[in-house]
């Protein structure tokens, strides 16, 4: 007997009125009568959401990451008033989304469904591709590159060099129901522009002097899979003609005659420059254009997301130490306000760079310092230089901040003006101490034996000036140990 596909009905706690019964001869049904919906099951072909409400529920439009593609029919009462704009531009929201009545007609499937849920990204999978420390223009490419690895249509990355398009491309590859099958990357302004056409479409043995045996070419190595094409606007019209060919017909015809190849590939394309541009200038096809532009991902530079950059010169800090086989480092709080400050010509990669130059020339030193990244600052302009000042913390009033890298030196203590009316010097130095204490514990991202390492303290007396300080619970002193 063969296997029905699974319908499932979040009805929001409105009446189904007994017409799932009629459906039951086409679907394997499930219905979920709860006000609030859960997800469906995981094998589900089919989502069926009762809209007579006046918009949909908040928990509703959560639910949507993690059933992707998974088609969904809006089913309204004929009975029921009708929805205002307002509720119908909310019930938009849902996606790709088809109405119907509720009556007995049974539902058609409609929409390709993934064979299973999106798998979303852990930690550990985002900080291998990069992703780290979402910010809010991040978030927003994050969730268009979701929304089209649940399908297979073209995604244009456009942005400044270094900016990550191949990063998100690998992520939408990651995210889709292919990540098993190939991801293949071609850098087009790195080939001559008369092997474009050779290395992308292949050839046949005898197409050319030398070529000696067929050659598949990168679209059918990357079939069933992903098929990366960075620099697209410095491929020559001739390949562009040949490109605009497979992403209509989806097959390749290899150099040198022969049949056609049918292909099954995501083309994801990038570019550091204006495509459009290029089309009024006459250097780029305007059908190839716009058969590319169907899922356009603009990609913010660095300085549109500074808040990113901590986290990103951590992540590189960890990565490039254990390339070269080095102890791990730290980079001390001070560092922030400079890299933040940055303009980033280079974006991520010249920030990943400039990470990999430091943590080499420090050595064996485990903390790295403003000193460490002077070649920085030198290149800032004065404007540059007030933005890096308004990251800075504020000092409270203390001329130099102890033990700072632009401090007189290491350990030198740091100067305070004497009020007239005079100060407790017990508070200020209980305030002092309190400060070196959270600073090493920043640098040493809350490990408190390499932070009492720092300040010349066993870790008990460490412990114990924590809890003195209020600032470590006393449970933690009396039995947990704490990150080491």
């Amino acid at each position: 007997m063969t296997a029905l596909n699974r319908l499932h009905w979040s009805t929001l706690g409105e009446s189904s009125e007994g017409v799932e019964h009629a459906w039951a001869a086409a679907w394997e049904v499930s219905v979920d009568r709860g006000a609030s919906p859960a997800l469906p099951p995981r094998d589900t072909d089919l989502w069926i959401i009762s809209a007579s409400g006046n918009e949909p529920p908040a928990s509703l439009l959560r639910l949507l990451s993690e059933v992707g593609a998974l088609p969904i029919l809006l089913l309204r009462n004929p009975a029921a008033p009708p929805l205002s704009p307002v509720a119908l531009a909310a019930w938009g929201r849902l996606g790709s989304v088809r109405w119907g009545l509720l009556n007995a007609e049974i539902p058609q499937g409609g929409l390709r469904p993934l064979s299973s849920a999106p798998i979303p990204f852990t930690a550990t999978q985002a900080l291998a591709l990069g992703l780290v420390g979402f910010s809010p223009a991040m978030a927003a490419v994050v969730a268009r590159a979701r929304a089209a690895a649940a399908t297979r249509a073209t995604v244009l990355l456009s942005g400044e060099s270094g900016s990550g398009k191949e990063v998100i491309a690998r992520a939408i590859h990651q995210m889709s129901e292919d990540r098993e099958q190939p991801f293949v990357a071609v850098h087009c302004g790195a080939i001559p522009e008369n092997l474009v056409e050779s290395e992308l479409f292949g050839y046949n043995k005898g197409a050319f002097t030398d070529a000696r045996k067929d050659t598949p070419g990168k679209f059918r190595e990357a079939n069933g899979g992903t098929l990366f094409l960075d620099e697209v606007g410095t491929m020559p019209l001739s390949a562009q003609v040949r490109l605009l060919r497979v992403l209509q017909e989806r097959e390749v015809q290899p150099l040198g005659g022969g049949p056609p190849v049918k292909v099954d590939v995501r083309v994801v394309v990038a570019t550091n420059s204006d495509l459009w541009k290029k089309v009024q200038d006459g250097s780029f096809r305007e059908d190839l254009f716009y058969r590319l532009d169907v899922v356009p991902i603009p990609m913010p530079p660095l300085r549109e997301r500074r808040e990113e950059v901590p986290f990103l010169a951590q992540h590189f800090l960890n990565r490039k130490a254990r390339e070269h086989g080095l102890y791990p480092k730290a980079l001390h709080p001070s560092v922030d306000p400079l890299l933040m400050a940055m303009p980033w010509p280079g974006n991520v990669r010249q920030l990943e760079n400039a990470i990999e130059r430091a943590v080499i020339l420090a050595g064996a030193r485990p903390v790295l310092t403003r000193q460490d990244f002077t070649f920085l600052r030198d290149r800032l302009s004065d404007d540059e230089i007030l933005v890096e000042e308004a990251f800075q913390p504020s000092t409270a009033g203390a001329r130099t901040e102890m033990n700072s890298p632009e401090a007189p030196g290491p350990g030198t203590a740091g100067y305070l003006d004497i009020p007239p009316d005079g100060l407790d010097l017990n508070h200020v130095v209980s305030e002092v101490e309190r400060n070196l204490m959270l600073q090493s514990l920043a640098i040493t991202r809350g490990n408190k034996k390499r932070a009492a390492e720092l300040l010349g303290l066993k870790r008990t007396t460490f412990l114990e000036k924590m809890k003195r300080l209020e600032l470590e619970d006393e449970g933690e002193l009396e039995g947990e140990p704490g990150i080491e």
